[in-house]
């Protein structure tokens, strides 16, 4: 018997079709596999900022999140209707790509702390946060400190001309 033929002749225990070709009764359900790794799960940038955001900003020692500027161009901002950018992910940046993720991060320290210490626990919060919500590979959190909040300082935050 040919290869052919031997492929096109019925399988034992299957009926056969119309065309006199036979088919394989199927034990398995339609669709196969775990219904929960079907489709394809896509994750914003904007969601990794929150999370790496909020896991930065637990960390004892972190004063605040963004350069001066930022947070100044930020707090205007939040008294906006509609302002751009939210105070979760003021200094954060995130770059997501299918399986993995890099984040920038530019934060403020409390005088006194040490940063390298200090960068450390951000990095070991902020990987681990977002892993674990996201499923990411999370590659590098690279982090800029850009200040240092002394004690008799006052927060910057811009008078509000409106009363």
């Amino acid at each position: 018997m040919t290869d052919t033929a031997q492929r096109n002749r019925p399988e034992p225990g299957s009926e056969p079709s119309g065309s006199g070709e036979g088919f394989r009764k199927s034990t398995s359900r339609r669709g196969g596999g775990d219904p929960g790794l079907r489709g394809r799960t896509t994750i914003a940038d904007g969601v990794v900022e929150k999370i790496a955001g909020l896991a930065a900003r637990e960390v004892i020692g972190v004063h605040a999140m963004g350069s001066g500027f930022s947070r100044t161009l930020g707090a205007v901002r939040d008294r906006v209707p509609g302002g751009s950018r939210s105070s979760t992910t003021r200094g954060v940046k995130a770059e997501v790509g299918e399986v993995q993720t890099a984040l920038d991060l530019e934060i403020v320290v409390d005088y006194g702390v040490s940063i390298a210490d200090v960068a450390r626990a951000v990095r070991e919060n902020v990987v681990s946060a977002v892993e674990r919500m996201t499923g990411l590979e999370v590659v590098e959190v690279n982090i800029a400190v850009s200040d240092v909040k002394l004690p008799d300082e006052e927060d910057e935050e811009p008078e509000s001309r409106l009363q």
